[in-house]
């Protein structure tokens, strides 16, 4: 099989290269899945490029977590039922703060097992399905991890990214208002194309102003945080009593400090979310409302560009660039319906 490989981390087009490698098998309990797309995720890039100190685990590296395609094989133990099933997959290479698997979905073939392939809707084309772990999940567990949104107001920052364009459909769906804090006009006509959301850009606007203005000087109930570190200012200032913050990443400072006594006055809750720590039944609970949700035309990935397989490191320098959509990778054969670059 062709697989996209790394062996040390570093620049996406000085350590990125095409190899041809023996076909996995599946073993018990696995599906061998023909991969028809690989998602691509700002933990895949930060990973090749060895950002905060991360180190190789494995002497080589097939990268992405994401990816989707049409089961081939299955594993003993393993219903044979499943043979020519349209999937989507998840942590095909495994999370932070765990060794891993060595080999993800860049490649034209990927053995996991049977649990991380999900039955993609047919209404979903593959590339679209090659989207839905990371963000999806990650939204899902942004959104509902502290009971029902109906009728709260959510202040998502980031909303233009992967997972915040996602968390934007899941709280929609869920009953919630949206305010969405964008860093462009282009950015804010993404966000809007989700749905009925009010946005703010924070270039040419005071959020805190805003949200105060929109929320009548209550303030949101809950806050998704795409980086606490950088916004954890503005986000306090933002805050209803007993609101909680939900952040799934903090780039701008691994280690932030928190204004405890501010935090405190406000009865506030800060919760860390980590996409790929979801619980068993947290997981069950998120694939079946992803599930419905794409079923339903509710839930729609983004997709900004796709590119070759041998086309990689141009990709992941894209996700580095953070141009807005989500980047695919497609490999032969495509499902028509799918979005071009």
């Amino acid at each position: 099989m062709r697989a996209v490989v790394y062996n040390e981390t570093g620049a996406a087009d000085a350590v990125l290269g095409l190899r041809t490698l023996p076909d996995p098998v599946a073993g018990p309990g696995e599906v061998l899945v023909r991969v028809h797309a690989s998602g691509i995720n700002p933990a895949d890039v930060k990973r090749r490029a060895g950002w905060n100190g991360m180190q190789m685990v494995h002497d080589t590296v097939i990268p992405h977590c994401d990816g989707a395609g049409v089961i081939e094989t299955v594993g003993e133990g393993v219903p044979s039922a499943r043979v020519g099933e349209r999937v989507w997959m998840w942590n095909a290479q495994g999370g932070y703060g765990e060794t891993g698997r060595a080999f993800g979905t860049a490649a034209e073939l990927i053995a996991l097992r049977s649990e991380q392939a999900v039955a993609l809707p047919d209404a979903m084309s593959f590339d679209a399905g090659a989207c839905l772990g990371v963000p999806g999940l990650t939204a899902w567990l942004l959104v509902l991890s502290d009971g029902p949104v109906e009728d709260k107001t959510i202040l998502i920052q980031g909303a233009a990214g992967a997972v915040g364009h996602m968390a934007v459909q899941v709280a929609l769906h869920h009953g919630a208002t949206v305010i969405a804090v964008v860093s462009s006009d282009e950015g804010a006509r993404h966000v809007a194309s989700a749905g009925d959301v009010l946005t703010i850009n924070r270039h040419t606007q005071d959020v805190s102003a805003c949200v105060r203005e929109l929320t009548n000087g209550t303030g949101v109930d809950r806050i998704v945080e795409v980086d606490l570190a950088a916004n954890l200012a503005v986000d306090i200032t933002c805050l209803a009593s007993h609101g909680i913050i939900a952040s799934y990443s903090s780039s701008s400072n691994p280690a932030p400090t928190l204004p405890y006594y501010d935090l405190a006055n406000l009865g506030a809750t800060v919760r860390f979310i980590q996409g790929f720590l979801l619980t068993k039944q947290q997981r069950t609970a998120a694939q079946a409302e992803l599930t419905t949700m794409v079923a339903a035309g509710r839930l729609k990935p983004s997709i900004g560009a796709t590119f070759a397989l041998q086309d990689a490191a141009l990709a992941h320098q894209r996700v580095e660039a953070r141009a807005l959509g989500q980047t695919v990778l497609t490999l032969f054969p495509r499902d028509e319906g799918s979005d071009h670059e």
